[in-house]
């Protein structure tokens, strides 16, 4: 929809309703933004691919933003939203909560499919897998199965985890997923699985996905 620079609007916050924190909010025009990711400056390819996906793929009203050591990308929202708006995940906290849905969706699936016992073993294997990794919040065996029991939405609050600890839970879901079905059809079904995620933000994870090596993996 636009590209504009930091003089062209006027950037404020409001207290998110429900947890500690400030949202970000651009005003253009008498329009209002709420933002979706953050880029580097070395990532302008990234952040127009996500906003030309947004703008022409969606048609969503997005703003591109460009500052010299960042690109943004905001989404339009309407006013009386703001209050009810459940706020915007930085670009760590996406790949973070997008990795946990995964990780619930195969353990659910294994449940179904395969059974208690099955569930347990994978359980086990990957809790063991969060705690010899050192994962954030995940250094004990209970908050370690938090991870597979908790919805994200009644989480007190998301991991702290890096883009590294994503990668490497993603690398072992799929190896296990793997070994546990057979086969690796469990990892070609993105859209349906990230359905609780705001498309935004598994539009953003997606995009993530397939610009790294684990996109031949997951797809």
């Amino acid at each position: 929809m636009f590209i504009l620079k930091r003089q062209d609007v006027e950037i404020s916050t409001i207290q998110h309703p429900t947890r500690d924190q400030q949202v970000p909010i651009l005003h253009y025009q008498g329009q209002t933004f709420r933002l979706i990711s953050v880029f580097k400056g070395s990532q302008e390819v990234e952040a127009k691919a996500l906003w030309r996906s947004l703008t022409d793929n969606r048609g969503k009203a997005c703003v591109l933003l460009e500052e010299p050591e960042r690109y943004s990308v905001w989404g339009k929202i309407r006013l009386e939203q703001l209050e009810a708006d459940t706020g915007s995940h930085s670009n760590t906290d996406i790949l973070t909560l997008a990795s946990i849905l995964l990780l619930q969706a195969v353990y659910l699936d294994i449940e179904d499919l395969l059974g208690n016992r099955q569930a347990s073993l994978f359980e086990k294997e990957i809790t063991g897998i969060l705690q010899q990794k050192q994962f954030p919040q995940a250094s004990s065996l209970e908050s370690a199965k938090s991870m597979i029991t908790v919805e994200p939405s009644q989480m007190p609050k998301l991991p702290t985890w890096q883009e590294t600890h994503v990668i490497i839970l993603l690398e072992e879901l799929y190896r296990l997923g793997k070994t546990y079905f057979g086969d690796t059809n469990f990892a070609h079904q993105l859209e349906e699985r990230l359905q609780d995620m705001p498309e935004e933000e598994r539009l953003v994870f997606i995009g993530w996905l397939n610009q790294s090596l684990l996109g031949k993996l997951w797809q």
